[in-house]
């Protein structure tokens, strides 16, 4: 009972998320093209965030002399 009302969760947000941005007037294939390409960005954001911002947070604390 509680898998079928996940799962029925789950396929009101995802249908959310096809209004919200339109996807739902494109053909399966665009929408798999444009759903792809969303998740590339925003992988390649996360990771670049989680490699980088360890080095500008120290240097911003030694900037401020918080940390020596």
């Amino acid at each position: 009972m509680a898998l079928a009302q996940a799962w029925k969760q789950m396929s009101w947000f995802y249908y959310q998320y096809l209004l919200v941005t339109a996807l739902y007037m494109l053909e399966p294939w665009e929408r798999t093209v444009f759903n792809s390409m969303l998740v590339s960005i925003v992988g390649m954001a996360l990771y670049t965030g989680y490699v980088f911002m360890p080095q500008h947070i120290m240097a911003i604390l030694h900037y401020f002399e918080i940390v020596q």
